[in-house]
C-alpha cells in the first residue's frame, strides 16, 4: 500500500493509519503533543487571528461566525515540532511518497454562534483519485482546545471520499438528495489538546453549530503529493533567515518561496458555498 517504499523505511508504524485513510478517510494519533505545546500554539493562533481580522482578505468567511486564516510557518513557534513529528512524517511518506510537499498552514475558527455548514469536500476529486482510487494530498488538524459536544465539533461521513458525480456543485457540494447517506454515516470528533488527525479533504464533512460561548480554533497543515497542485491556492512563504534555521529534512519538504520580508497572506481559496451555512 505504501507508494514505492517499504514499511521499514518509516519512522513510525502507520499501516493501520493508511488503511483508515483509504477506508474511512480519516485517522488520528492521540497525545502526539504536550498540552503546554498546544497552549503556546493557541497563543500564536489567536495573535494571527486578531491581526488577520484587522485587514481586508485576512480572515475569510466559511459560514456565519466561522473563519479561515492562512499563515506563514514562522508565525507559530512549534512549526518544526509539528512537521517533523515522526507520525506526521511517516503518514505523509506512506500515503504521498517520499517527495511530499508542505503547501499550507492555517487555521479554522468556529466562533460562538457558528452554524452547521453544508456537507462538502474541500476541492473537486483529482483525476488520479478518480481513475486510480489513490490519495494525492492530506490535511492534518490540531485542535487548540479540548473539544466538547456544544463547541461545534467537526463531523465527517467515513468512506465518502470516493463519492462523486456530475450532481456535485463545483465538484464539492453534494445535492441535498444525498444528505441522508451522510447523516447515517456521520461521526463527530472530540479531539483533546495534544491530539492530531490526518484526513483526505475529499471525505464529505462539515463543521457543526457552536452552541457554546467559546471559540474552537483548529490548526490546518496541508500536504501534497508530487502530482497535486493544491499549493497554487496558497501563499505560504518563509524568510531566508528562518529558512537557515530549519533542519534539512524539513526544508526538503517545504514548498514555498524564500522572501526577505513576510507579507500577510490574502487567502485565495474562498469556498463560496460555505458562506451562508446550511441554510
Amino acid at each position: 500500500m505504501f507508494p514505492g517504499i517499504s514499511g521499514s523505511e518509516l519512522e513510525a508504524d502507520v499501516t493501520a493509519d493508511v488503511s483508515a485513510l483509504y477506508e474511512d478517510g480519516i485517522t488520528a494519533r492521540k497525545g502526539a503533543f504536550s498540552v503546554s505545546w498546544v497552549n503556546r500554539l493557541r497563543e500564536d493562533v489567536e495573535a494571527a487571528f486578531e491581526e488577520a481580522r484587522g485587514r481586508a482578505g485576512g480572515a475569510v468567511g466559511r459560514g456565519p461566525n466561522r473563519y479561515y486564516v492562512e499563515m506563514h510557518p514562522e508565525q507559530i513557534d512549534g512549526f518544526v515540532a509539528l512537521v517533523d513529528h515522526p507520525w506526521v512524517r511517516s503518514v505523509c511518506t506512506a500515503v504521498l511518497g517520499p517527495e511530499y510537499r508542505i503547501v499550507e498552514l492555517g487555521f479554522d475558527v468556529p466562533l460562538a454562534g457558528a452554524v452547521d455548514q453544508p456537507w462538502h469536500r474541500d476541492f473537486p476529486v483529482p483525476e488520479e483519485t478518480r481513475r486510480e482510487r489513490r490519495l494525492t494530498s492530506l490535511a492534518f488538524n490540531v485542535t487548540t482546545v479540548d473539544t466538547t459536544p456544544d463547541m461545534g465539533p467537526f463531523e465527517i461521513a467515513p468512506g465518502t471520499q470516493w463519492d462523486d458525480g456530475p450532481d456535485f456543485e463545483h465538484g464539492m457540494f453534494p445535492p441535498r438528495s444525498r444528505y441522508d447517506r451522510y447523516r447515517e454515516r456521520a461521526v463527530r470528533k472530540y479531539p483533546l489538546r495534544g491530539d492530531i488527525s490526518a484526513r483526505t479533504a475529499l471525505t464529505i464533512h462539515r463543521g457543526t453549530a457552536n452552541e457554546s460561548a467559546t471559540s474552537r480554533p483548529v490548526l490546518v497543515l496541508g500536504v501534497d503529493g508530487p502530482e497535486s497542485a493544491n499549493g497554487e491556492r496558497h501563499d505560504m512563504a518563509v524568510t531566508r533567515g528562518y529558512w537557515d534555521t530549519l533542519p534539512d529534512r524539513v526544508r526538503r519538504h517545504l514548498d514555498c518561496p524564500l522572501v526577505e520580508e513576510l507579507t500577510p497572506v490574502t487567502q485565495k481559496h474562498t469556498i463560496e458555498g460555505l458562506v451562508m451555512g446550511d441554510a
